[in-house]
C-alpha cells in the first residue's frame, strides 16, 4: 500500500506542495518526481478478520493441530472494560481504587515533554538549594546533635550503596561488609596519627584506603566464587569477625592497632592549612566544623551515587543482573562469572573503604567495637528495607534506619512521661523495640522494600483480598 508522509520543518516549497492535493502528489511521487515535504512509505494492510470464526477454529485445531494456548490469544482487559465491571458491581470499590492507581492517562507528546522539562528545570535547583541549606536549618532548629546524626546518615548512605552492588546488583549475600569499612578507617588512623608518627594528607590516604579495601574485597570473593545463599552469608560473616578480632588483638608483640583501646588523636580532614575540625571563617560568616564535614560527606555521597548509576546502566551492571537472576544462564551467554563476581566484591569494598576513611577523619578515634556484626546487619537492613538493586530506595533505607532510631530515642521518655507520669521502660530498650517492630511491619506488608525497582515490584505484588463477583468475600457453603 502506498501512502504519503509530511516531513518536519515547513517551508515555502512544502507549502506549495501541499496546495497540489493528495492525488497530484501521489501521481508525481509514483512517477519518480520528488515533492518537497512528502515521501513514499510502505503502509500496513488493513485489519484482517476471519470471515467464519467457526470454520477458522476447526481448521486451526483439526487440520493445523494447534494447541489451545496457541489457537487463542488471551490478553488483559483494558482499563475501560475494568471500569465497566466496577460499575456493574463485579469488582468491589476497594479493589477498583487499587486499579485506579495503576491507570496511566495518556498525554500528547508535546504536553508530556513540556511537563518533564519543567519538572527537571525546577527540581534540580530546588533540591540543590535544599541540600545546601539543610545543615544550617538543622543546626538552628534542632542543634548540633541532629547535625552530627545527619553526617552519620551520609556515611551510611555510602556504605549502603557499596553493599547494594554486592547484594542488590550481583545477588551475593554479604554479611561481613563492615570489615571493609574497618579497613578504610584503620588505614586512615595508622597513616594520620601519632601511632606510627605519620601524618599523610587526605588526597593520599583516601585513594589508598579505597584500593586496600578493594583488595580485601577480592581476597574475600576469591574463595567464595562457588558459594551462594546461606553458605556465602556464613563465610562472609566469618570474614567480618576475623577482621574485627585481628584489629582487637594486633597490639602484641608489636603494637599496630593498639588493641581494644583503639587509636586516638587521629588527624582530622584538612585541605592545606584549612582543617575541618575547626570553624572556618568565610568572611561573611563562620562555618561550623559539623557543617563543613556535612558538605564533604555530601560531595562524596553524590560522587558515589553517580558512579553507582553508571555501573548499573553499564555492561558490567547488566552482567551483575544476569548473575543475580540465573548464574548458569549468564555463564551460558558468555559472561565470565568469576571476574564479574570479583569485580562486584571489589567495587562494593571500595565504597566501604572510602566511607571508613572519612569516618576516621570525622571521629578522630577508631576502635574495634565500632565494626561489630550489628553494624553489618544494620547496613544490610538498609539495603533490604529500601529496595535491593534500586539506588533511590537504598538511599531512602539508609536515611530512615539512621534517623528513626535516634528519633525514637528522643521521644521514648517524653511520651512515657506524658502517658503514665513516669518512665516505665528504658528509652534505649523501647527505641529498639519500636525500631524492630517497624522493620517487621514493613517486611510483612512491603516485602519488596519501601521503594523497590520496577522489576522487584513485579516479583513481589501486593496481596489483595479475594472477592466474589459482587465484591463480597468468598464463603464456603455449609
Amino acid at each position: 500500500m502506498i501512502g504519503s508522509a509530511v516531513s518536519a520543518g515547513p517551508s515555502r516549497a512544502v507549502s506549495a506542495a501541499r496546495a497540489l492535493g493528495r492525488a497530484e502528489v501521489e501521481r508525481r511521487l509514483l512517477a519518480g518526481q520528488p515533492v518537497p515535504g512528502y515521501k513514499l512509505v510502505q503502509g500496513k494492510q488493513g485489519n484482517r478478520a476471519w470471515s467464519d470464526k467457526a470454520e477458522a477454529e476447526k481448521l486451526l485445531r483439526e487440520v493445523f493441530r494447534l494447541p489451545i494456548e496457541k489457537a487463542y490469544d488471551l490478553s488483559l482487559i483494558s482499563p475501560t472494560s475494568a471500569e465497566k465491571l466496577a460499575k456493574a458491581g463485579k469488582i468491589g470499590p476497594r479493589q477498583w481504587k487499587k486499579a485506579e492507581a495503576l491507570i496511566v492517562r495518556g498525554l500528547s507528546v508535546g504536553t508530556s515533554l513540556r511537563r518533564s522539562l519543567r519538572l527537571e528545570v525546577l527540581t534540580g535547583p530546588l533540591l540543590g538549594l535544599l541540600l545546601a541549606a539543610m545543615p544550617w536549618i538543622i543546626a538552628a532548629g534542632f542543634g548540633n546533635t541532629w547535625l552530627r546524626i545527619l553526617n552519620f546518615a551520609l556515611l551510611y548512605v555510602m556504605l549502603a550503596l557499596g553493599l547494594n552492588i554486592v547484594v542488590g546488583f550481583a545477588g551475593l549475600l554479604d554479611m561481613g561488609y563492615i570489615a571493609f569499612y574497618a579497613v578504610g578507617a584503620y588505614l586512615w588512623a595508622l597513616l594520620a596519627s601519632p601511632q606510627f608518627g605519620l601524618h599523610w594528607p587526605m588526597w593520599a590516604i583516601l585513594p589508598l584506603g579505597a584500593g586496600v579495601a578493594g583488595l580485601f574485597g577480592v581476597l574475600l570473593g576469591a574463595p567464595t566464587l562457588k558459594l551462594r545463599g546461606d553458605y556465602l552469608a556464613i563465610v562472609t560473616l566469618g570474614f567480618g569477625e576475623i577482621i574485627r578480632i585481628f584489629l582487637n588483638n594486633l597490639n602484641a608483640p608489636v603494637n599496630i592497632t593498639n588493641g581494644p583501646q583503639g587509636i586516638s588523636a587521629i588527624d582530622p580532614v584538612h585541605f592545606g592549612s584549612v582543617s575541618l575540625a575547626r570553624p572556618i571563617d568565610l568572611g561573611f560568616t563562620v562555618m561550623p566544623s559539623l557543617v563543613a564535614y556535612y558538605y564533604l560527606f555530601l560531595v562524596a555521597a553524590l560522587l558515589i551515587i553517580a558512579l553507582a548509576l553508571r555501573l548499573e546502566n553499564s555492561r558490567v551492571g547488566r552482567a551483575w543482573a544476569a548473575i543475580r537472576e540465573d548464574e548458569i544462564a549468564a555463564k551460558a551467554c558468555g559472561i565470565n562469572t568469576r571476574n564479574v563476581k570479583l569485580l562486584a566484591f571489589a567495587m562494593g569494598a571500595t565504597f566501604g573503604g572510602v566511607a571508613g576513611g572519612l569516618f576516621a577523619g570525622f571521629q578522630q578515634f577508631v576502635s574495634p567495637e565500632s565494626f561489630g556484626l550489628l553494624e553489618s546487619v544494620m547496613v544490610l537492613c538498609m539495603v533490604v528495607l529500601g529496595g535491593m538493586g534500586h539506588i533511590p530506595g537504598v538511599i531512602l533505607g539508609a536515611l530512615l534506619l539512621t534517623l528513626l532510631p535516634e528519633f525514637f530515642r528522643h521521644i521514648a521518655a517524653p511520651v512515657q512521661q506524658s502517658l503514665f507520669g513516669s518512665v516505665l521502660v528504658d528509652p534505649e530498650t523501647l527505641r529498639m523495640l519500636l525500631f524492630g517492630l517497624s522493620l517487621v511491619l514493613v517486611m510483612r506488608y512491603r516485602p519488596s522494600g519501601l521503594w523497590p525497582s520496577p522489576q522487584r515490584r513485579r516479583e513481589y505484588p501486593e496481596p489483595a483480598c479475594p472477592r466474589s463477583d459482587q465484591g463480597r468475600p468468598h464463603t464456603r457453603p455449609r
